[in-house]
């Protein structure tokens, strides 16, 4: 399986970047895109990468947050074959505080290409979406100042609209998370994969003891970490001391999944 990141927050090959994520997925079977950022930054990093947008057969935004599925527009008009998975809630509004609106464009709400999700969805053999929202949760942050209009009311944000991606390759799990929004800690619980690629939204976090808890708990687990956007530099660099294997992947990065059980 191989992973290239085509938009994340910094970049390591002198590509432009944006506080964002948008990956392409190539498993056995499919071509995927996992996110669109926040532009049309990714499509324009993908012909700089030789990554053919048009050869995506599958395609997924993780939640309804501008800087995964900004680009959404971009890409229905590059692919005018890939389905679209996105959660129900996904078009909701939602917002940073208050005051700045951070969901989705809502226009494209009724376009025929998307495909609405909830609670498990099966998309082909080996690829599965989960929201989780049945799951009880072992650790709550909280939600970071992020908010949604739910009943008609401004109300911490439950992000009952995020969904992950697990791929299953030749007995191997591989687990796509956007910003894993309800919490790490729980997705790396619930799921236990193999391989586990996505944010750890932990970019708020003071760089202490706690931090070094949260990453002595991943680092209980079996699984290989590929982390990035709202995980934070720092806060990667402080986790790294603490987890035997866990790597950042930024802008123009490939990464190689041995998929294979030995």
């Amino acid at each position: 399986m191989r992973i290239t990141v085509l938009a994340e927050n910094t970049s390591c090959r002198g590509l432009p970047a944006e506080h964002g994520l948008s990956l392409y997925i190539e498993t056995e079977k499919h071509n995927i895109l996992f996110d669109a950022g926040q532009s049309g930054l990714f499509a324009e990093n993908a012909e700089r990468l030789g990554v053919d947008l048009k050869s995506v057969d599958i395609a997924v935004i993780s939640h309804g947050h501008y800087d995964h599925g900004g680009g959404l527009d971009t890409f229905l008009k590059i692919n005018d074959t890939a389905p679209v998975y996105l959660h129900k809630h996904a078009f909701e509004p939602h917002y940073n505080g208050t005051e700045k609106y951070i969901g989705l464009d809502t226009s494209l709400e009724t376009n025929a290409r998307l495909i609405i999700t909830e609670g498990t969805t099966e998309i082909s053999d080996g690829l599965t979406l989960f929201d989780c929202n049945d799951k009880e949760k072992l650790t709550d942050l909280g939600s970071f100042g992020l908010n949604m209009i739910k009943n008609g009311k401004m109300q911490p944000d439950d992000f009952r609209h995020e969904h992950y991606l697990m791929i299953k390759e030749q007995g191997k799990k591989v687990l796509i998370s956007g910003c894993s929004h309800k919490g790490i800690l729980n997705i790396a619980d619930w799921f236990c994969p193999d391989v586990l690629v996505g944010g750890f939204h932990f970019s708020k976090l003071p760089l202490d003891g706690t931090l070094t808890g949260y990453a002595k708990r991943l680092d209980s687990y079996p699984t290989v970490y590929y982390t990035c956007h709202c995980t934070g530099v720092e806060q990667f660099e402080h986790m790294k001391k603490s987890m035997k294997n866990l790597h950042y992947i930024s802008t123009g990065d490939t990464i190689e999944i041995d998929t294979k059980t030995p």
